[in-house]
């Protein structure tokens, strides 16, 4: 039987151990703190121009894949509660090089939002006289503008050495204003201006179904969807992760969604014709930059624009503090499984492990560079985050066959066919985000391989006793993936060359999805092998103090 690691709450430990100090409130709060940021205050605006009010099917499909996604990782979290998760179950399923690439794709995401955050905060401080030179008309930032950024990117990781359990205090108080703020607007704004007509007067899908899907991707509403993993990636440092897992993923989707349909119905019934009058798509009114504080004003309620400006700093600042946590667990993580130095599982003394929260500074800083706007972050990030998601269902379907006799405190219903199906959808998600995207993605993949691929063959020529077992036969599916889903892109009408017509291109992509996860499940690592790695990595996660 495979065993899991025991970790106690003790004050002091080996150096690599991480501490036990978070519960079900602080995971679930860990989660919906990285659900609702700095999304909820782009993503109604961005989802309505680009389906117009269909943007509220836009949110509902992109829920229910979520919501697909996140059952999946709720009977993993409980089945392997160990940190940084969703790196490590296609490595325990499908071997070292599965595991070094969705390991990757984990830490690229996780990376990547802090720094989207933090030009959100800037963004939204324009309206202060004092933050004005932060960006250039073009919404990109200035010298002044970087300076700032780098300063919000160290005070995220100047919480974070505090210590996990500071930084779960310091969350739970930030994320009950976040879910306050959203919630005071819908209803404020609901019963000053609320005009059933703006649903139809100038066509409810006027960009039709193209509209409808791309929105899902390009628009931020996946994108403000994300963070259900965090309390995966945290159930190393959780109390009692077997119970407290599952209902932390499922509970921080739900008040998620709920709050994200709300505000997407509100913001279209409450616009006056004027701001659309020529069309959804040249949605335009006073302080659209600032969509919602920009409404409240427009509307006459103008002590809940400065509150909304205040939450502009907030919201975005509690998500950028919780990924810039999460971004180091992934590298604690990738080290553990030997696709990183060893110094990335060094903790201090409050069992931080602050090598990987140097890196994550350093990242968040290079991101500013050649992604200057929140605007240019979003659609990376959405497929970033899919692909790594994407995972976790081939993980999924190959636990349920080759260790069906390990205990599960979440087993999920109808497994064998919600498995596959989210697969599917994740691939769809990533597929709408368009070619502009997926190249650009794909170089960072190529990245990818060359510095963790080049760290796991100096460790092989070297001997290093935790150099990585490659496992090409149990990975041999994963190229041909990662270049299909590039080639559908390319060809599709989603910012491709549209030789693939509409509707022939999603089942294109269905079909081939389907057909890697069953590839992928019967060429998988061996039971044995996959018990293997288990006890390898996740005996060794949290010793005990």
């Amino acid at each position: 039987m495979v065993s899991v690691d025991h970790a106690s709450t003790g004050n002091a430990g080996p150096p690599d151990a991480l501490r036990r100090d978070v519960g079900l409130i602080g995971l679930t709060w860990a989660s919906v703190g990285s659900i609702i940021g700095s999304g909820w205050l782009f993503g109604a605006e961005k989802a309505v121009v680009a389906a117009g009010p269909a943007a509220i099917v836009s949110w509902v499909v992109g829920a229910i894949a979520i919501v697909l996604l996140a059952l999946v990782h709720a009977e993993l979290g409980g089945l392997f509660p160990v940190a940084g998760g969703t790196a490590r179950y296609p490595h325990y399923a499908f071997g070292g090089l599965a595991g070094m690439s969705f390991g990757w794709f984990a830490w690229l995401q996780a990376a990547t939002v802090a720094p989207i955050e933090v030009e959100a905060m800037i963004g939204y401080a324009g309206h202060w006289e004092w933050a004005r030179g932060f960006q250039h008309a073009d919404g990109t930032l200035s010298g002044s503008g970087l300076l700032a950024a780098i300063a919000l990117m160290a005070v995220f990781v100047a919480v974070n050495f505090f210590g996990v359990r500071a930084l779960a205090h310091t969350n739970s108080a930030a994320t009950w204003w976040k879910i306050a703020v959203p919630l005071v607007a819908v209803l404020v704004i609901a019963a000053g201006d609320f005009h059933p007509a703006n649903f139809t007067s100038e066509g409810f899908a006027p960009s039709g179904v193209k509209g409808v899907l791309g929105a899902i991707s390009g628009s931020g509403i996946i994108f403000a969807l994300l963070g259900f993993e965090q309390a995966i990636q945290l159930a190393g440092e959780s109390r009692d992760p077997r119970r407290d897992l599952p209902r932390a993923t499922l509970g921080s989707v739900a008040i998620g969604a709920v709050v994200y349909l709300l505000l997407q119905v509100v913001f279209i019934a409450a616009l006056p014709h004027t701001a659309f009058a020529h069309g959804w798509a040249r949605l335009d009114f006073p302080g659209i930059s600032g969509p919602w504080a920009g409404l409240a004003t427009l509307v006459g309620l103008g002590w809940l624009s400065v509150v909304l400006y205040l939450d502009a700093v907030v919201s975005p600042g509690g998500t950028g503090l919780i990924y810039t946590t999460a971004t180091s667990r992934v590298s604690y993580g990738l080290a553990k499984n030997g696709y990183a130095p060893k110094i990335f599982v060094r903790t201090d003394a409050r069992g931080v492990p602050w090598f990987g929260l140097v890196l994550s500074f350093l990242t968040g800083v290079i991101c500013f560079l050649p992604f200057p706007s929140w605007q240019e972050l979003v659609g990376f990030i959405t497929s970033a985050s899919v692909l790594m998601y994407a995972g976790a269902p081939l993980a999924h379907g190959v636990f349920a066959r080759r260790l069906p006799h390990l205990e599960r405190p979440y087993r999920l219903p109808a497994g064998r066919v919600v498995a596959p199906l989210s697969f599917v959808i994740a691939d769809l998600i990533i597929y709408w985000s368009g070619w502009e995207t997926l190249w650009r993605l794909g170089v960072a993949i190529v990245l990818g391989y060359a510095l963790l691929g080049g760290y796991a063959w100096y460790a092989v020529a070297t001997g290093r006793p935790d150099a990585p077992r490659m496992d090409f036969r149990a990975a041999q599916w994963l190229p041909v993936y990662l270049l299909g889903m590039g080639v559908i892109s390319w060809q599709g009408g989603f910012g491709g060359t549209g030789r693939i017509g509409l509707w022939w291109d999603m089942a294109f992509v269905a079909l081939f999805s389907l057909v890697v996860y069953y590839w992928a499940l019967a060429t998988a690592s061996p039971a044995e092998e996959i018990e293997r790695s288990i006890e390898e990595v996740v005996v060794t996660d949290a010793p005990a103090h």
